[in-house]
C-alpha cells in the first residue's frame, strides 16, 4: 500500500479485534447523513481550558499495518507521539493502536462504529457509505479551513460530500505503470501496442480499480464527471463492446499477462524477469525496486494508450484520495479532529513520504526537492494531469461486486470475440440494477 504539478492530485492487515476506543453514544444503520456530527480542531469539546491539569484522554488510530512497522519507522506511532508532545498541556493521551488498510476500513469500522477507532484512515470513496451510517464525522472549524486552504480544489473535493468536508487528505489514491528500464525506452511506455511488441506486460484485469481504464478510453463514464448522480455508470455497447472484445484478444497475446486480483503475480514476475511492467501504485515502489534488481532499473509513467479499431485512445485510471477521518461516535471529540488534522499535516506527510514513499498532497510540498525528484511522485502527478478520471464516492458497489467475475471470465476465456456484445451487456446490466442512490 503519491511538487507544483503534485497540488493536483486529489491506494495491511485488519487486526484480528478491534480496540474499544471511544465508549459513548450508540449507532444504528438508519443514522440520518443529515445528524450534525461536525467537528472542528478548535472545538474545546470535553476538556476544560481553565484548568491547568492536562485532561486524560485515550484515542485508538486505524492505519494500515505498514504504517505500524518498525522497518519503516512505525509512522503511526511516531506521529502520535509528536502530536501528544505537542499538546502535552492540554490532554495526557494514552494511544491504542488497530490495524486495517485504508480499503479495508470501511468493511471494517461498520462491523460496530460505536466501538471503531477514534481516529482512522480510509479511501475517499467510501464517505458516502461512512456518513450514512454514521461513522465519519463532518469537520468544521480550523479543521475544514485547513483541508481547504492546504490542498487544491481537486484534492478538497476528494473529501467533500454535499458541501461538507469529512476527512483530511494525505495522499492520492490512483495507480501508474512501472516498467523495467532494460526492456522498454521512456519512448516505449506511452503505447501499450509498442510495449506488447517488446516485451511482457501484466495487468489485473479482475480488478475493478484498474479494469475501468480501457472502458473510460473509449468514452465509458461513471457519474458523468464523477459527481453527478443521475448520469449513472455509461457502458453503452457502443462504447463498452469494442473494448470487451479488444479485452478478448489481449489474452491471445503472449507477451500480455494476466495479474493477479492483488498485483501479486505481476510483482513476482518482475523479479524472475517472466514480467516487464506492472501497474500498480506508490505503495509498492519499495518492492519494485527489489524485484528489478535497483532504483536504476525502475522507471515510472502515467498511463498508456492503445489502439481499438484504429484508432488510438488514452487509458484513464480512477483518481482519489486516502485520508484521516474522525469516529463521530468517540467522546474525545476534541483531540481526536487535531490529531487527525496533525495526521494530515504537512510535516506528517513528509515523513509519511520518506518512510513509507506515499506521495504528499499539501500544496506546501509541490516544490520539496526531495518530493519532485522521486519518479512515483512524477508518474502520479503526470496521472492525475493527463490520463485519470474522477474517483466517485457514491454508487460504486454495483460494480465493484460486477466488474472481477467479469475480468475472470475474459481471463478464462468465458467472453469471446463471440458472444462479446451479450456479456458486456449483461455485465452493464449488472452494474445499473445494482446501483444504490
Amino acid at each position: 500500500m503519491k511538487k507544483k504539478i503534485l497540488s493536483i492530485l486529489l491506494a495491511g492487515a485488519m487486526g484480528a479485534t478491534l480496540l474499544a476506543g471511544c465508549g459513548s453514544s450508540s449507532s444504528s444503520d438508519d443514522t440520518a447523513a443529515s445528524t450534525d456530527t461536525s467537528a472542528s480542531s478548535d472545538t474545546t469539546a470535553s476538556s476544560d481550558t481553565t484548568s491547568s491539569t492536562p485532561e486524560d484522554v485515550t484515542l485508538t488510530v486505524m492505519t494500515p499495518a505498514e504504517d505500524q512497522d518498525d522497518a519503516n519507522g512505525n509512522w503511526a506511532k511516531t506521529e502520535c507521539e509528536k502530536f501528544a508532545e505537542a499538546n502535552k498541556d492540554k490532554w495526557n493521551i494514552t494511544f491504542e493502536y488497530v490495524q486495517a488498510s485504508e480499503a479495508d476500513a470501511k468493511d471494517t469500522v461498520l462491523q460496530d462504529p460505536a466501538a471503531a477507532a477514534d481516529v482512522y484512515m480510509f479511501a475517499n470513496d467510501q464517505i458516502t457509505d461512512l456518513v450514512k451510517k454514521g461513522a465519519l464525522a463532518k469537520l468544521g472549524g480550523d479543521a475544514a479551513d485547513a483541508v481547504k486552504n492546504n490542498n487544491s480544489e481537486s484534492v478538497a473535493a476528494t473529501v467533500t460530500y454535499q458541501g461538507d468536508i469529512y476527512g483530511v487528505p494525505y495522499t492520492s489514491n490512483t495507480w501508474f505503470m512501472y516498467y523495467d528500464k532494460r526492456v522498454f525506452s521512456d519512448d516505449d511506455v506511452k503505447s501499450l501496442d509498442t510495449m506488447l511488441s517488446k516485451g511482457k506486460v501484466s495487468f489485473p484485469l479482475d480488478n475493478g480499480w484498474y479494469l475501468e481504464a480501457f472502458y473510460t478510453a473509449n468514452g465509458c463514464t461513471f457519474y458523468g464527471d464523477g459527481s453527478d448522480e443521475s448520469a449513472g455508470i455509461d457502458f453503452a455497447s457502443d462504447k463498452a463492446t469494442p473494448v470487451t472484445k479488444y479485452l478478448v484478444s489481449l489474452m491471445s497475446n503472449p507477451n500480455f499477462v494476466a495479474d493477479s486480483n492483488d498485483g501479486s503475480l505481476g510483482l513476482a514476475g518482475l523479479a524472475d524477469g517472466s514480467v516487464n511492467a506492472y501497474f500498480n501504485g506508490n505503495w509498492n515502489y519499495d518492492n519494485v525496486v527489489e524485484a528489478l534488481g535497483g532504483e536504476e532499473n525502475v522507471g515510472c509513467a502515467q498511463l498508456p494508450t492503445f489502439t481499438l479499431d484504429g484508432k488510438e485512445v488514452q487509458m484513464k485510471s480512477f483518481l482519489g484520495s486516502k485520508a484521516l477521518g474522525v469516529n463521530p461516535n468517540c467522546k474525545n471529540q476534541a483531540a481526536a479532529v487535531a490529531l487527525a488534522s496533525f495526521l494530515g499535516s504537512e510535516d506528517a506527510q513528509l515523513d509519511h513520504f520518506t518512510m513509507r514513499s506515499q506521495a504528499p498532497v499539501a500544496t506546501s510540498l509541490a516544490s520539496n526537492a526531495d518530493v519532485t525528484a522521486n519518479k512515483a511522485c512524477a508518474a502520479l502527478a503526470a496521472v492525475a494531469a493527463n490520463t485519470s478520471t474522477a474517483q466517485p464516492i457514491f454508487g460504486m458497489q454495483g460494480y465493484w461486486d460486477a466488474a472481477t467475475p467479469f475480468g475472470d471470465a475474459i481471463i478464462n476465456g468465458d467472453v469471446t470475440a463471440d458472444n462479446a456484445e451479450e456479456k458486456t451487456q449483461e455485465f452493464a446490466d449488472q452494474i445499473n440494477g445494482s446501483l444504490v442512490q
